[in-house]
C-alpha cells in the first residue's frame, strides 16, 4: 500500500477521465466522486473499478458524452434515462434532482432507468446527508447471487443505502449490499492471499467457506440474513425496474464488461420541514450515545454508528495522503499514459 495526496489523485484521474472522452466538467466530477470513494477507505469502488471502466467506455458499453435526461414527471415523482452514460454521473444527478424535490415537497423520488454501474452507492448518501437530508437509494446487478435455495445466480446483489442527515453529533450512512461481501471485497481478500473473517459463501461443493476464491468459482456467495437477505434483493430488484421503466436483474448481460441497463432509485425526504434540526440532532445524539454505551466484545472499542468509522478514515486520508494499493495506482498512471 501506498498513500497519494488526495488532491494528486483527484487529478489524475481527471486527466484519465478527459483522455476517455468525458467533458471537462463532468470529468472532474466523476475523478472527485472516486477520489472521494478511496479518500474514505471503500477501496473495492473507486480506482479499483477505473479500468473495468475504460474497457467498457472502449467496447461501447459506456457512452462517455451521455447525459441523464427526465422522461416523465408526476408531482414529486421522476422517471429519468441514464442512456448508459457514465454511472455515477446519472446517479449524482439523479440524486441531486430528489433533494430539489425534497426541498419542494418534503419528499422527492427519482427512479433511473438504462444507466450504468453507479460504482459507490454510498456515495450518493453522503451527497444528501451532507446537504441536511435524508436519503434511501438502490440498484439492481448483473445476476451474481443464487436465491435461498437454488445453486446458481439469479439475483443481484443490489446495493442499499439509507443516509440520515447531517447533524452535530455525526453522519450516518449505512451502505450495503444484499450479499455478505460485494465481488469487489472478495477480489481484495483473493488478492491479499487472505480469509473472509466470516463466512461469505459456499464453495464447489455447498459447503460455507471463507475462502474468497472458492466463493468467486463457485457465483454462490451467500445473501445477508440467508433467506431474509435473498427476499430482500428480490423485491428491490423488482421495484427498481418498475420504477424505472428499465431492466430486472435476469435481464442484464452477465458479462461484468457489459454490465449496462441498470435500474436505480433516489429517495430523499426533508424532515427538517417537521421538526427543528435541534430536535433532529438530540434523537441522533440519543441514539449514538446508546450505541456507544454497549458493552463492547474488545475492550476499548466501542460499537461504532454506520458512518463513524467512514469519517474518522476521511480525515485521516485528507491528513497523510489516500491509501492504495501499489499495482492499482500504476495501472491508473498507465491509463493515463492512454495505454
Amino acid at each position: 500500500m501506498i498513500r497519494i495526496p488526495f488532491d494528486e489523485l483527484r487529478d489524475t484521474l481527471e486527466r484519465v477521465l478527459l483522455h476517455l472522452g468525458l467533458e471537462p466538467e463532468r470529468a472532474a466530477l466523476s475523478a472527485r466522486l472516486t477520489a472521494e470513494t478511496d479518500r474514505d477507505g471503500v477501496r473495492t469502488h473507486g480506482i479499483a473499478r477505473l479500468p473495468r471502466f475504460a474497457e467498457m467506455v472502449r467496447n461501447g458499453s459506456i457512452d462517455p458524452l451521455a447525459q441523464p435526461e427526465c422522461i416523465a414527471s408526476f408531482g414529486a415523482m421522476e422517471r429519468w434515462a441514464g442512456h448508459r452514460g457514465p454511472g455515477n454521473l446519472a446517479a449524482h444527478a439523479a440524486m441531486a434532482r430528489a433533494m430539489e424535490l425534497a426541498t419542494e415537497h418534503g419528499l422527492g423520488a427519482v427512479a433511473l432507468g438504462d444507466t450504468t454501474h453507479w460504482q459507490r452507492g454510498g456515495a450518493f448518501g453522503w451527497q444528501a446527508a451532507e446537504a441536511g437530508l435524508a436519503a434511501l437509494c438502490w440498484t439492481n446487478t448483473l445476476p451474481n447471487l443464487p436465491p435461498w435455495g437454488a445453486t446458481t445466480p439469479a439475483l443481484g446483489n443490489n446495493p442499499l443505502v439509507l443516509a440520515v442527515p447531517r447533524t452535530p453529533a455525526g453522519t450516518i450512512v449505512l451502505d450495503m449490499a444484499m450479499s455478505q461481501y460485494s465481488y469487489g471485497t472478495l477480489a481484495a481478500y483473493r488478492e491479499r492471499g487472505a480469509q473472509l473473517p466470516f463466512d461469505g459463501g459456499f464453495d464447489e461443493h455447498g459447503v460455507l467457506t471463507r475462502d474468497p476464491a472458492a466463493i468467486e468459482r463457485s457465483q454462490r456467495s451467500l445473501p445477508i440474513g440467508l433467506w431474509k437477505g435473498s427476499g430482500l434483493s428480490f423485491v428491490l430488484d423488482v421495484l427498481a425496474a418498475m420504477l424505472a421503466g428499465g431492466r430486472s436483474a435476469h435481464q442484464i448481460d452477465t458479462d461484468p464488461l457489459k454490465e449496462v441497463g441498470q435500474s436505480q432509485v433516489f429517495l430523499a425526504i426533508a424532515p427538517q420541514l417537521m421538526s427543528s434540526m435541534e430536535e433532529l440532532s438530540t434523537i441522533a445524539q440519543g441514539a449514538i450515545e446508546a450505541l456507544h454505551a454497549a458493552t463492547p466484545i474488545e475492550l476499548g472499542k466501542p460499537a461504532r454508528y454506520p458512518g463513524e468509522g467512514t469519517l474518522a478514515t476521511r480525515e485521516e486520508s485528507l491528513r497523510l495522503g489516500v491509501v492504495v494499493e501499489e499495482a492499482q495506482w500504476k495501472r491508473v498512471q498507465e491509463l493515463e499514459a492512454g495505454d
